[in-house]
């Protein structure tokens, strides 16, 4: 997958950590996804559109604002996130149904329990995703100033 490109538009310092506001035109990114063979993520924001992505500036990079970047998320940490945000919830709820069918539950009793499974598979999502580690993992990295806003 490429690395999205785009415009610093605000800059913050927490301690030794950067943080910039990147305002990215964001359009189908690699071929499989132009093809319609991707995981579909394009799909859910039309085909283009401005969207503000908050990413972490790698230590050694010198950037400001106006400078167009390029921000990258690790290919293992997207697949990662995914499978937190669509394995757990999935998981679960077949687990439920499972259970439901060892139990000989009827229909109505078996769809409840799946759903119930659903809806714990996404609390414990949540719960991950929430965690300040994961949301390190997890943010974009400003990994190349492109132009400079100063040229």
């Amino acid at each position: 997958m490429k690395n999205l490109e785009g415009q610093i538009i605000s800059m913050s310092a927490d301690g030794s950590e950067r943080t910039v506001v990147v305002e990215v035109i964001s359009e189908v990114a690699c071929e499989r996804c132009a093809s319609g063979k991707g995981c579909g993520a394009g799909l859910l924001g039309g085909k283009i559109s401005n969207r503000r992505v908050a990413a972490t500036v790698v230590a050694d990079l010198n950037v400001s604002n106006g400078d167009q970047v390029s921000i990258s998320l690790e290919p293992q940490n997207l697949l990662r996130a995914a499978i937190i945000v669509y394995g757990y919830p999935m998981f679960a709820a077949v687990l439920a149904a499972i259970v439901a069918h060892f139990y000989d539950a009827n229909d109505a009793i078996s769809a409840l329990l799946a759903l119930a499974g659903l809806s714990a598979g996404v609390l414990i999502a949540k719960a991950i995703l929430g965690r300040a580690r994961c949301l390190r993992e997890f943010t974009p990295l400003v990994v190349d100033r492109l132009t400079s806003a100063r040229d």
